[in-house]
């Protein structure tokens, strides 16, 4: 080999995993005695068929290889039925590439990572759908897998309850089966997420055997150089279309990676050895190279200026890239000056960048302990919450908002996402199943509610028809309260059972206002009936015989009653009449009690025509009441007289007291006479 192509070893910059000073692949090419198969960098992905590499970024010198890896899934997707996925079966092998690119995408991915948790079962199909329309099949696993199981979980809830609910209910678990349309929906998309990830893999494979074909013809071609019989410019030409075609070749299976890298590099380099007898070609093929790479150069250090760090970091991998894979090697007296200046516009770059790193470092670091501290609160919340329908629902609003909290306060520390996503995941994951045992619980003791309405229920139906509406109506009224006080029952069933139950309440009830409506005109024709009356004793003499006149005014008392009620607005009408008998009264020169007692028996009358028994009863406690009072006032006034044992009764003030003590007595009789009276209406009411 000529010296021109004699490895030359970088020592320019100290040796540290950074973008820039990863050494330059110039002094490194691999050789076919060489073991590397765990290298794991960008070399492996294309296959480089050139005789210079160079430095790795990196990003590039992590699992970078394009190797297809065997593998069957063998996940369950919970198969409580027939129609249920299963994973067990073995599926297609899966050739696997990664990249530099896809392994940090994958971590960025972590950071930004969904809560599939928090969804339901519809929310987790339009997420799953989502990444299959907008995603590359092969990119979804992670996110497949998480859904699959967030779903699985939750189908298996519901699956529970309903085979409780189907055991409660008398049936035999051997015929209960239960399925969903969001069961077979989902069934369906994992089908095909599967079918396309097999089939991108099955693919996958065809395409790297080829690649490898075609990579093997390469090298017989490019072997068959050296000993061609043509003009050495047609064999430089057919070298550099070689070169070109291997660029553009794929990636191979990693297994045949190595061995195909270094036979390619071993023929190149022997091409070179032969060009060396033609230094005119050689140095026409280095001067190309050294142009290429001066304008790398020129375009990493004007990447320099680049405001947005990240994006001139993407674009210097590419330049790194077309360094090690497109463009060949230089002379050997610019090999290290040309790798030392692109070195330095790297380290210019990548320094740039660790100091942007640096800075988020720090936000990353109190984002975490934001995050540390929702995750607390998450706890926390759920042991204050106590055991009823209302404080769940306070805390699961204020879990939603602690939620929405973790999601806007920003990334954390890579090294320490994995454990702040999972105590997030865990203390959301323990609220909800605290909330679901409480649910569950209700839902039993909603069952239980339902047989107590339908108890109710059953009255009402029973009773919406009796023509007893005064035993009826406080039951009626009782029912509604009781109702009202029971709780919730399950809500597939609150709206028929509530609308039976009102149904037969209604019905009852329309019936008493349709009765009411009925007596409403007849207490219309009552007062019409009434003011005739009225305005004919308004306008009646009396005859000077005194029992005689008593008689008439009480027949119009009597007649007065048996007309019956009047419209409440319209009860004034009893004022006027009790006027009219005053006056009456006073021309009858009637004793003041017994008039009294004969218009406190028009009175009850009248109360008892209202049909109101508490009406009755207040009064019969107020006359029983009075009763007390005058009593008191009785046994007061006698034992006031003990004081004047020795005074004459014609004293002044003993004969008032003496006057008093009659007066009381008189009163007393009248109460009396009337407690008589209201006990009799009340008994005969």
């Amino acid at each position: 080999m000529s010296d021109e192509n004699t490895p030359q070893e970088e020592n320019s910059t100290p040796k540290k995993n950074t973008l820039e000073n990863i050494p330059n692949d110039e002094t490194q090419k691999p050789t076919e005695s060489e073991d590397t198969s765990n290298t794991t960098s960008v070399e492996e992905d294309v296959a480089n068929p050139q005789a210079e590499s160079e430095p790795k970024t990196s990003e590039e010198n992590t699992s970078a290889s394009e190797e297809p890896v065997a593998a069957a899934e063998k996940k369950e997707v919970s198969e409580e039925n027939d129609d249920d996925i299963s994973d067990s079966e073995e599926e297609e092998e899966e050739e696997e590439m990664t990249s530099s690119d896809d392994e940090e995408d994958t971590e960025e991915d972590e950071e930004d990572a969904v809560d599939y948790h928090s969804m339901d079962k519809k929310g987790l199909i339009e997420a799953f759908a989502a990444l299959l329309k907008n995603k590359p099949v092969q990119d979804i696993k992670k996110e497949a897998e998480e859904i699959k199981t967030e779903f699985n979980a939750k189908f298996s809830e519901a699956l529970e309850e309903k085979k409780e609910e189907f055991l409660a209910e008398g049936g035999n678990i051997i015929d209960f089966h239960y399925s969903t349309p969001l069961k077979k929906e989902f069934n369906s998309l994992f089908f095909d997420y599967r079918e396309k990830r097999n089939n991108y893999y099955k693919n996958l494979k065809k395409d790297l055997q080829a690649n490898l074909a075609k990579r093997e013809e390469l090298i017989e071609e490019l072997k068959g150089l050296l000993s061609a019989e043509e003009n050495i410019n047609t064999t430089y030409k057919h070298f550099k279309d070689i070169q070109e075609r291997w660029h553009t070749a794929g990636p191979i299976p990693r297994d045949k990676y190595n061995l195909t890298w270094n036979t390619y590099h071993h023929h190149v380099e022997n091409f070179y050895d032969f060009l060396h007898l033609n230094r005119e070609f050689r140095d026409l093929d280095f001067k190309h190279n050294l142009d290429a790479k001066l304008k790398l150069i020129i375009r990493a250090e004007e990447l320099q200026q680049e405001t947005d760090i990240n994006k001139a970091f993407r674009e210097l991998q590419l330049l790194h890239k077309m360094w090690k894979e497109e463009i060949g090697p230089v002379a050997k007296e610019y090999r290290e000056d040309v790798w030392e200046k692109f070195s330095e516009a790297t380290k210019v770059i990548h320094d740039k960048r660790q100091a942007q790193q640096d800075a988020l470092e720090a936000t990353y670091e109190t984002n975490f302990e934001v995050k540390k501290d929702l995750v607390a609160q998450i706890k926390a919340q759920q042991e204050k919450t106590k055991p009823n329908h209302s404080s769940w629902q306070h805390s699961m609003k204020k879990i939603q908002e602690l939620r929405d909290a973790y999601f806007e306060t920003g990334k954390v520390p890579r090294s320490k996402n994995k454990e702040i996503w999972s105590a997030f995941k865990e203390a959301t994951r323990d609220f909800n199943k605290a909330k679901n045992v409480f649910y569950k619980n209700q839902k039993k003791e909603q069952y239980t509610n339902l047989e107590k309405k339908r108890e109710l229920i059953k009255i009402a139906n029973e009773n919406k028809d009796s023509e007893d509406f005064e035993a009826v109506t406080p039951l009626m009224k009782k029912i509604q309260a009781d109702w009202k006080a029971i709780g919730h029952v399950p809500r597939k069933d609150s709206d028929k059972i509530w609308k039976e139950f009102k149904a037969a309440c209604n019905h009852y009830f329309d019936r008493i206002h349709t009765k009411k409506n009925e007596a409403s005109q007849e207490e219309k024709d009552n007062f019409a009936k009434k003011e005739t009356l009225l305005a004919a004793l308004k306008k009646s003499e009396l005859t000077g015989d005194h029992k005689a006149d008593l008689a008439s005014i009480k027949n119009s008392i009597k007649e007065w009653k048996e007309l019956g009620r009047v419209p409440y607005k319209k009860k004034g009408i009893e004022q006027d009449f009790n006027k009219v008998l005053d006056g009456l009264f006073k021309k009858l020169d009637l004793g003041k009690n017994e008039a009294e007692l004969i218009k406190y028996e028009n009175k009850l009358s009248s109360m008892v025509s209202q049909e109101d028994e508490r009406k009755l009863q207040n009064e019969q406690y107020f006359i029983s009441k009075k009763i007390g009072e005058a009593k008191a006032e009785i046994n007061q006034l006698e034992n006031n007289l003990g004081f004047f044992q020795h005074v004459p009764d014609d004293n002044p003030m003993v004969a008032e007291v003496h006057k008093n003590i009659a007066k009381h007595k008189e009163q007393l009789e009248v109460w009396k006479k009337k407690l008589i009276q209201i006990k009799s209406a009340r008994s005969n009411s």
